[in-house]
């Protein structure tokens, strides 16, 4: 008697889909991390080459070392203290001026959507204050309104509401013209249009120009500590006294926590803009390449 065995039919191990997922996941962390680590070797490289290269040994406190930077600046504990006592002053002005931009920029591009005649009153002048030069601003905010921290925020909040106010309004006034004849067949009100479907659909755009203005908080902030020198003192007093002093180390890491700061409010706004978006806007979905 002749009996014919079936040829065994291989079976996947349990381990296969958790490594290949294992393995995606590290591609996916090497993908995103590879580039920007590539190009912060090579500035590194290109600092000390500039540092001990095309710098003599006198002339080299224009441009110290990197690892002077971080010994001097950050792993010197006193050094590093005063840094982040300036910065977190900083980060607070920044944050104040950005609440407040961010709520009149709000209000206004409401008010300009609702009404051409708002907005033909309004605009002008919000172009008008974006293109005055702040550094000529500084000195007569602080004559007429103390140089204080009022006056800090009051920077701060004038460099960081035209994008709020541009993108806002943008965003309102782009709603699809079919969505409106939707909402007007079915005879919704003005504020329900505005609830309903313009705010929704202009969510991009608002978050766009929160994300450009919470790096400009910044800017201002630093710039408004520069000139006004009472209260608590910032990375921008911090950055002048470094600089009469010839502290070069310092100032390097002054600079490098102040970049940090906008880098990380534009990160955080950027998380924000994610998860609201995400489970209906194409722009909340990163598309590898």
């Amino acid at each position: 008697m002749i009996t014919t065995m079936a040829p065994a039919v291989p079976t996947a191990s349990a381990a296969e889909p958790t490594t290949s997922a294992g393995q995606g996941r590290m591609r996916g962390y090497v993908t995103m991390g590879g580039p920007p680590l590539i190009v912060f070797a090579l500035f590194v490289a290109v600092w000390y080459l500039i540092s001990y290269g095309l710098l003599s040994e006198r002339r080299r406190f224009l441009l110290p070392p990197p690892h002077d930077v971080v010994s001097i600046g950050f792993l010197d504990w006193h050094n590093f203290a005063e840094i982040l006592a300036g910065l977190g002053s900083t980060a607070a002005i920044s944050l104040a001026g950005f609440a407040i931009a961010g709520t009149i920029g709000f209000t206004l591009a409401v008010v300009m959507s609702q009404s051409v005649a708002m907005e033909r009153s309004f605009y002008p002048y919000a172009v008008a204050l974006q293109t005055l030069p702040v550094l000529a601003m500084t000195p007569l905010v602080g004559l007429w309104f103390g140089f204080d921290t009022f006056s800090r925020i009051l920077i701060c909040s004038i460099l960081a509401l035209f994008p709020i106010i541009t993108n806002t309004l943008f965003g309102l006034k782009s709603v699809e013209p079919s969505q409106r004849d939707l909402f007007d067949l079915m005879k919704a009100g003005r504020w329900t249009r505005l609830w309903r479907l313009e705010i929704p659909a202009a969510l991009p755009n608002i978050l766009t120009g929160l994300r450009i203005s919470g790096g400009l908080s910044v800017i201002g902030a630093i710039v408004a500590d520069f000139f006004f020198r009472q209260g608590d003192p910032g990375i921008g007093r911090l950055l002048d006294i470094y600089r009469a002093s010839l502290e070069t180390e310092r100032l390097y890491a002054a600079i490098i926590c102040s970049s940090l700061l906008g880098l990380a409010l534009f990160l955080t706004n950027t998380l924000i803009s994610r998860h609201v978006l995400r489970n209906w806007h194409a722009s909340a979905h990163s598309k590898s390449s």
